[in-house]
């Protein structure tokens, strides 16, 4: 750490306020290497902690730092590691409050620019938006008298960009755990006055799970790392599997036998159908969670029509 980032960053832990000047400083100082250290993101947690109400530059360094500190520092860049889940994790408990919207925002967008992230930071993700959504405690909720059990329209937005970022359970898709998350909110909320995109996200995310076509394990970092060291090696023996692989790329024949051939366009489609029917387990799935409060609700409804159209 830099003795100008430091003198700025005691000055915030003193009396509480940063300005766009000093925020300029500390993206000057702070990546002036292009890196910033694990000393420098537990200091920014820090100041951040310290703020009463952050401004808005001091808020976009915060999230683009702790961003670049989880998911770009350590090799492969892009795989988020269980140590650095369990230290952002640390740092949003540490004060033993409601995680701030800054913090949430920044895990947020630790989900969208990640590859891959570790289950561990994504159950405690979802468990602290389900937390904010049921007991009215959180962030997201500006203003006004405190409602438990309501989904708001910001909360809704929230939970899509989680739910379907890069990093989530299954990206740009909708895993079990997931879809299941967005059962509970439904039947916990379901007398209250929840935002119209509350539904729509429901109906499109428990589809989504049900109608998924692709089926998708994210590589661990210890896998990523593996292909990244054979992908950036230069020895001989890779360098002609990479020219065999290549050549072959050139021969339509021999690619069809390596690598197999694509189907005929009409049993692709079939494929397709296939995959997105309900399967009998899917179908015990979600006979269980509509009968799990004891009726048929308009969100269900919504849903049946949904998959009957698909």
């Amino acid at each position: 750490m830099t003795m100008h980032f430091s003198a700025i960053a005691e000055k915030a832990l003193a009396d509480g306020t940063i300005c766009a000047k000093d925020v300029l400083e500390l993206r000057r100082t702070g990546w002036a290497d292009g890196t910033i250290t694990a000393e420098e993101a537990a200091t920014i947690f820090a100041v951040n902690r310290r703020l009463a109400t952050p401004e808005p530059e001091w808020a976009e360094f915060f999230r683009e730092a702790i961003t670049h500190f989880i998911v770009e520092i350590e090799e492969p860049r892009g795989y988020v590691s269980e140590a650095n889940a369990r230290w952002l994790i640390d740092q949003i408990e540490a004060d033993g409050a409601v995680c701030s919207l800054t913090e949430l925002e920044t895990l947020i967008r630790v989900f969208e620019t990640a590859l891959s992230t570790p289950e561990t930071l994504r159950v405690w993700a979802i468990e602290c938006l389900e937390r904010e959504v049921l007991t009215g405690q959180g962030p997201t909720r500006c203003g006004g008298e405190l409602e438990k059990g309501r989904v708001t329209q910001a909360e809704a937005a929230l939970l899509r960009r989680v739910l379907f970022s890069s990093g989530s359970d299954r990206p740009a898709g909708i895993g079990r755990r997931e879809a299941e998350l967005l059962f509970r909110l439904k039947d916990e909320t379901l007398s209250a006055d929840n935002a119209p995109e509350w539904k729509a996200l429901f109906v499109q995310g428990v589809g989504n799970y049900l109608q998924g076509f692709t089926s998708h394990t994210p590589l661990d970092t210890e896998r990523a790392a593996e292909l990244e060291r054979f992908m950036n090696d230069t020895s001989s023996s890779v360098g002609r599997f990479l020219g065999r692989t290549g050549r072959a790329a050139l021969n339509p024949n021999h690619l069809g036998k390596v690598f197999g051939k694509k189907p005929p366009r009409r049993e692709f489609n079939a494929l397709v159908e296939a995959a997105t029917d309900i399967t009998r387990d899917e179908q015990i799935w979600l006979d269980e969670r509509i009968e799990a409060n004891g009726m048929v609700d308009e969100y269900d409804q919504a849903l049946l029509r949904f998959l009957a159209e698909g």
